[in-house]
């Protein structure tokens, strides 16, 4: 019995002893599994971001498709229905600006901007996207250099230009605008301070629509041009462009106030743009000499140009070959040949043939010579002209009978003072339009 007893309870022993093992295994994995979980939680949202990522990938890899509603690029800026709105500025700027001085369009002009679905092309004239009220704020002139528009409102937030610590506000006036039927016009607007202090030493206006429209539409923003804003003390010698015919001569690129240009051309008599563009016409050599070596021929050619782009005024001239007025040439305000006289009829410049233009310059030449002689139109006068009349004589002759030739011709001719001048088959209705710039070059 004892042995039998002795046996049992080393049995029981054994019992226990393979039990505590197994207790520890419990605890152990128990431990485990919660590290585990904790090691699950902490990757958890890494995890999220990375499943996240390559789905953006995936989808921006689809191109126009569209998946569970969502756009296929995340740059797509939507409306209502799947439009694409954008703002734009319809009017260009007028420049140079200046401190103090009104922001204006071009020649003037108001400045209107508008809202485009650009899927379309057309401007949004329903909805109540399109009566929305913008803010008119300044931008960085380095903002969105690139070709591709498709900025984020966070870029376009973070270029833009507040004033200067103790400044007034950089840009002043009419600083919203409200859309009617998608269109809109800005009010008056005046910067306060110059652009020299950014990095980019530039300026550009920009557009966005105003707190509490359009919530949850993306509509994407607005800029123009880059441009300098300078201190209102520049406009005293500010160039005009384009140029008036009584400007100071001044006014025209590569001459500069009170500088040596100026003074030679005002000693030659040379005071107004007018005055300039008229020896351009008549003695362009002269010009040149009364500038000096110290003009290039690109600052030249820059200043003629400038000067070219000044409006004619109506004004014109004509100078009769003699007492008869029978036949005479017309000029334009600035002594640009615009076309002949001849029996009341007008015969525009560029319609004459090689051997008319010869006789014609000769007319020209000793009308400049004779400028006194010279008398002044308004254009009305012109346009009483006769058109011409069917008859038996040729076509190709002046109208006017003999016409005694000038001496200019250097006696080329056998019988000068008789013989006809040959014009076009169809001389032209006298149009003031047309006697301004038709010239010949002489």
């Amino acid at each position: 019995m004892q042995t039998r007893k002795r046996i049992l309870e080393g049995e029981d022993d054994q019992q226990q002893e393979r039990k505590r093992p197994a207790l520890a295994s419990v605890i152990v994995e128990a431990l485990k599994v919660d590290s585990l979980q904790k090691l699950c939680s902490s990757l958890e949202p890494i995890l999220r971001r990375v499943v996240s990522e390559e789905v953006e990938r995936a989808l921006a890899k689809l191109g126009p498709a569209k998946l569970t509603g969502r756009s296929s690029s995340p740059k797509r800026i939507e409306g209502p229905d799947g439009r694409n709105l954008q703002l734009h500025f319809r009017s260009r700027l007028s420049l140079p600006l200046f401190t103090g001085g009104k922001v204006e369009g071009e020649q003037g002009a108001a400045i209107h901007v508008v809202l485009i679905d650009t899927n379309t092309g057309h401007v949004v004239t329903s909805g109540p996207e399109s009566s929305v009220k913008l803010d008119v704020i300044v931008l960085e002139g380095d903002f969105n250099t690139e070709d591709d528009e498709s900025w984020t409102q966070e870029e376009f937030e973070s270029h833009v230009v507040k004033e200067r610590e103790g400044k007034r506000p950089l840009l002043t006036g009419d600083l919203q605008v409200t859309l009617k039927e998608g269109v809109g016009t800005i009010g008056e607007l005046t910067f306060t301070d110059n652009s020299s202090w950014i990095r980019s030493r530039k300026f550009r206006l920009g557009l966005k629509v105003a707190s509490g429209y359009c919530e949850g539409i993306r509509v994407r923003e607005a800029k123009t041009e880059a441009f300098t804003v300078k201190d209102h003390r520049g406009e005293l010698y500010k160039k005009h462009y384009p140029p008036a015919l009584n400007d100071d001569v001044w006014r025209l690129e590569k001459i500069g106030k009170d500088g040596s240009f100026h003074k030679r051309l005002n000693n030659a008599g040379i005071f107004s743009v007018e005055d300039f563009l008229r020896l351009v016409v008549r003695d362009p050599q002269k010009l040149r000499t009364i500038l000096g070596s110290g003009m290039s021929n690109k600052m030249w050619d820059a200043l003629i140009e400038h000067a070219k782009t000044c409006a004619l005024s109506g004004k014109l001239y004509v100078y009769y070959s003699d007492d008869s007025r029978n036949v005479g040439v017309v000029f334009n305000n600035i002594y640009e040949l615009s076309g002949l006289i001849a029996s009341e009829q007008y015969f525009p410049a560029d319609s004459l043939s090689d051997s008319q233009k010869l006789y014609v310059d000769g007319l020209v030449k000793k009308a400049y010579d004779n400028w006194n002689l010279v008398i002044e139109y308004d254009g009305k006068s012109l346009l009483n002209f006769k058109q011409n009349k069917k008859s038996s004589a040729s076509r190709d002759e002046l109208p006017v009978g003999p016409v005694d030739y000038p001496n200019a011709l250097d006696n080329q001719l056998s019988d000068p003072p008789r013989l006809p001048v040959p014009v076009p088959s169809e001389p032209s209705p006298v149009d003031p339009n047309m006697l301004i710039g038709g010239k010949v070059n002489l």
